[in-house]
């Protein structure tokens, strides 16, 4: 079986197998977003589960910029404790413990921030949700400089707490992919205009966490193959900005595509044949497989084993990424490995209300209270209804806010 073939990144760190979760947001920090006994639980499930490759969900960096009411921030060693704990989990299974470090940019909920920063003021628009976002502020070349000095001071923490590597975000219309694409980059200095000056941010991000962590220190990233909307990142510019990390030493770039504004890493937009291939980005990864040397990891849309083990068997990519099926069978690796599984079968529910449904807010929340279950040692529930996750997140909102303005 392909799926159980080890692999060596460049950096010399070998993965165990080629079966990776993908990050998903947790949300289980309290008001603090500092980490906690929930997430320790949770990543011990998924720790055990028979994966080489983990990633976590993403973690700020920056304490003025939060993404999320329930995202963890590390910023300094406030935390360090419960971060060597949540390291230490992938010791004794050899299962690789990758945080995803991120800023949210403009796509920051606006409650949470005083002001929500920039390349350029362009406000995040989502049918029905803009008024969650606030006008950003365009960042000027000091905070710029301060931000990426963040990335390395914080993927630095992360190391000497114990974990295995890190992985940058920089897809789905965060910050980094927001410097990369000509519809939020606006900029006409060095951070802007052309493409070289737009993933400048980016680069010099990498080179900081390389220089704070050394050479044998894994570094992934996540990294949009388009944006998906008209005049945005395109997937030949996607393909420069992996061929340039590839060059740098990058050790693996995950596939992804799509930002709040266009989610087509959700699937929900897909085309049916994208749909029965699978693999959203397959085509992308094809390509650039061609130009580049470093290992690839391709997340969304994988469900059948044979599909997994053919992209493997053609060396169309290095590492097969999952995310929301772990929300269902912390153990998948195993049932993988051990042919209890051929077809990951997954469907959460619907409301029955179209314009609901169709923007996959249910689907996303249904796979968070699986997740939030598991936090707690308790079984998934596939009996969960659509009007229940709609109540409950309702009801987990206002606690929220509650807390935020205590």
């Amino acid at each position: 079986m392909q799926l159980k073939n080890k692999i060596t990144l460049p950096c010399g760190a070998v993965l165990d197998n080629r079966l990776a979760k993908s990050a998903m947001s947790e949300n289980l920090s309290p008001k603090n977003h500092r980490p906690n006994k929930k997430i320790v639980t949770l990543y011990n499930q998924w720790v055990k589960g028979g994966a080489g490759l983990i990633i976590t969900g993403n973690i700020m960096i920056d304490g003025s910029a939060i993404a999320e009411p329930g995202n963890i921030l590390v910023e300094d060693k406030s935390s360090f404790d419960m971060l060597q704990k949540w390291a230490d989990l992938g010791k004794s299974t050899h299962t690789h413990l990758w945080p995803q470090i991120n800023h949210p940019g403009r796509q920051a909920i606006g409650f949470l921030n005083k002001e929500v920063v920039a390349p350029s003021a362009i406000k995040t628009q989502i049918k029905g949700m803009s008024r969650m976002f606030k006008e950003p502020r365009a960042l000027n070349d000091e905070e710029i400089i301060a931000i990426i000095e963040r990335f390395g001071n914080t993927a630095a923490i992360l190391k000497e707490a114990g974990f295995t590597g890190v992985q940058i975000h920089g897809a789905h219309g965060y910050l980094i992919s927001q410097f990369l694409s000509p519809l939020t980059n606006h900029r006409t200095d060095q951070w802007g205009g052309s493409l070289d000056n737009r993933m400048r941010f980016v680069l010099e991000i990498y080179r900081n966490i390389r220089s704070k962590v050394g050479s044998g220190f894994p570094i992934g990233i996540k990294i949009n193959s388009a944006d998906f909307q008209r005049g945005g990142f395109s997937e030949n510019e996607s393909r420069a900005v992996a061929k340039l990390l590839a060059e740098e030493g990058i050790d693996l770039i995950e596939v992804s595509g799509g930002t709040y504004e266009a989610p087509s890493m959700t699937g929900f937009q897909a085309k049916q044949s994208t749909l029965e291939r699978e693999a959203y980005f397959m085509e992308y990864v094809e390509k650039i497989r061609k130009e580049i040397k470093a290992p690839l990891m391709l997340t969304g849309g994988f469900r059948t084993i044979s599909k997994m083990e053919e992209a493997l068997q053609q060396n169309k990519l290095d590492v097969i990424g999952l995310a929301r099926p772990f929300a269902i069978y912390p153990d998948l690796p195993h049932l993988i490995f051990n042919n209890q599984i051929e077809k990951i079968e997954i469907a959460a529910p619907k409301t029955g209300l179209k314009f609901i449904d169709q923007s996959g807010f249910v689907d996303i929340k249904w796979y968070e209270m699986q997740i939030h279950r598991l936090a707690k040692n308790k079984a998934v529930d596939l009996g969960l209804n659509g009007y229940a996750v709609m109540y409950h997140n309702i009801k987990e909102t206002v606690k929220k806010l509650l807390r935020l303005h205590a």
